[in-house]
């Protein structure tokens, strides 16, 4: 299962009028980080980034100014994710508002809702006392995030996938129960391919008993001195 958790920055709050300026990404394979990200920096055209916004980021206009258009970076973007992975952001409504309406600008289709999982409503239904900040999420399970000065796409996103892996189980091996070898579904990347498999066979015949005839006839009249209404009895009648 791939699964892509992604961050966004922006000249604003607003994903009528105000762009994506950064994205970064993080792949995860069946819980794991594959080693694939993406980082992207774009030019909002017209669009200036706001002052409350540069406070938030420290993402500046003359910085961006050289950078590509949206345009020219979304069929890299869209290879990234590809058309089976999940887009997974914390507050994802915000970040989802602002891909879509980025895809809209150029006549792309929507990333639809059954493909996002928001990981800020699965911290307030597991954490519903909060707080749920991803700030606040780094303390709850000890993720270091001193270096966390301002808010960046790529950093935010790395953080949130160590997030992301202690909300839902910590950091075990994944085992899928099924055909050995079928679990590898990511042919670029070798260690996507070492995930464990277990294959259930049944055994040719069942096991040789190792109850001795001795202890056999031992427990029979241990049975027998408790009389009809022992369990053991009752077992007995079922088998």
């Amino acid at each position: 299962m791939r699964e892509i958790i992604f961050d966004t920055e922006t000249t604003g709050l607003d994903n009528r009028m105000d762009r994506i300026i950064e994205i970064g990404g993080i792949e995860l394979f069946n819980h794991f980080p594959t080693g694939r990200t993406l980082h992207l920096f774009v030019n909002p055209g017209d669009q200036k980034v706001h002052p409350d916004a540069l406070a938030v980021h420290g993402i500046t206009d003359e910085f961006l100014k050289d950078k590509p258009p949206f345009a020219d970076v979304v069929e890299e973007i869209l290879e990234f994710f590809g058309d089976d992975g999940k887009w997974i952001a914390h507050n994802a409504t915000f970040d989802m508002g602002f891909v879509n309406a980025e895809l809209a600008r150029l006549g792309q289709p929507p990333i639809l809702p059954d493909r996002v999982i928001d990981t800020l409503s699965l911290a307030r239904r597991k954490h519903p006392m909060g707080p749920n900040s991803l700030d606040a999420l780094c303390r709850r399970y000890g993720i270091d995030n001193s270096h966390r000065t301002k808010h960046g796409a790529l950093l935010d996103s790395e953080l949130l996938a160590e997030v992301y892996i202690e909300m839902i189980g910590g950091r075990q091996a994944a085992l899928g129960l099924g055909v050995a070898g079928s679990a590898s579904q990511n042919k670029d990347n070798a260690e996507a391919d070492e995930v464990v498999v277990a294959a259930i066979m049944e055994r040719p015949r069942p096991l040789a008993p190792r109850l001795s005839e001795a202890e056999a006839e031992a427990h029979q009249a241990l049975i027998a001195k408790l009389g009809q209404k022992a369990v053991w009895s009752k077992y007995e009648q079922l088998n």
